[in-house]
């Protein structure tokens, strides 16, 4: 049996004397896609900066293609196949899009041409620069530069927070296909709790460093009593 595309293993982690994660043991498949719910401050964005190298590290390892990454740095991480949104975005504001698509750029199934099919407003705005785009399309511009370096884990940082809902609606078709071709393997932190699960297949709930909830996404969007108490959200019904 091959061993899954990324595995922590009982990692505690955390910023200097502070632990924000305690005992967090999980594993991804390659191409598989895991959404990581839970309230503000309850360790989401930590988890996704432990596996980039970030944080310090005081117990547990993280495993990538069976080998221990856990002391490596984030460079390395990346190099290896890791790729991060981050929620701040970062993207180059002084170099156009096809600029920013370009600059760091590894081949693989992620080109120019298969990004502009993704994201055809990208493909409309390659000549503006990164500080004339909207706030919506500046996520996409993030989510397509992380795509070119050719990543087989993405890992998404609240891609939908404060966004229109018909950008909201564009980005998650986007993930969505990602999904359905099978392209890369992903982890998604978000708010949005019912398209999070509806975009993967597995789910992790987290509260206070700590998973308190894993499995099936399907079976955690009908179920509405661990979603009310651990996030505090009612989802519409059917």
């Amino acid at each position: 049996m091959s061993a899954p595309l990324l595995a922590l293993d009982d990692v505690r982690a955390g910023y200097g004397a502070a632990v924000v994660l305690d005992g967090i043991s999980f594993e991804i498949p390659e191409r598989g896609g895991l959404a990581v719910l839970g309230r503000n401050g309850v360790g989401k964005s930590t988890l996704l900066l432990t596996i980039m190298g970030y944080t310090r590290i005081g117990r547990g390892k993280v495993l990538w293609r069976g080998v221990n990454i856990t002391g490596a740095p984030p460079h390395r991480r990346a190099q290896g196949g890791i790729g991060w949104v981050a929620q701040e975005r970062e993207i180059f504001a002084t170099l156009t899009v096809e600029e920013n698509l370009t600059v760091a750029a590894r081949d693989g199934r992620w080109t120019l041409p298969a990004i502009y099919d993704l994201f055809p407003r990208m493909a409309e705005r390659r000549r503006n620069f990164g500080n004339q785009l909207s706030g919506g399309e500046q996520q996409m511009l993030a989510i397509a530069r992380a795509l070119m370096t050719n990543p087989a884990l993405l890992l998404l940082d609240e891609p939908l927070e404060g966004l229109a809902p018909i950008v909201v609606e564009e980005l998650a078709a986007a993930i969505r296909r990602m999904t359905q071709e099978g392209t890369c393997a992903f982890i998604l932190v978000e708010q949005h709790a019912d398209i999070a699960l509806s975009l993967t297949q597995s789910a992790l709930l987290l509260e206070r460093g700590r998973i308190v909830h894993a499995g099936p996404s399907d079976q955690l969007l009908n179920d509405h009593a661990t979603l009310d108490r651990y996030i505090g959200l009612r989802l519409a019904e059917a």
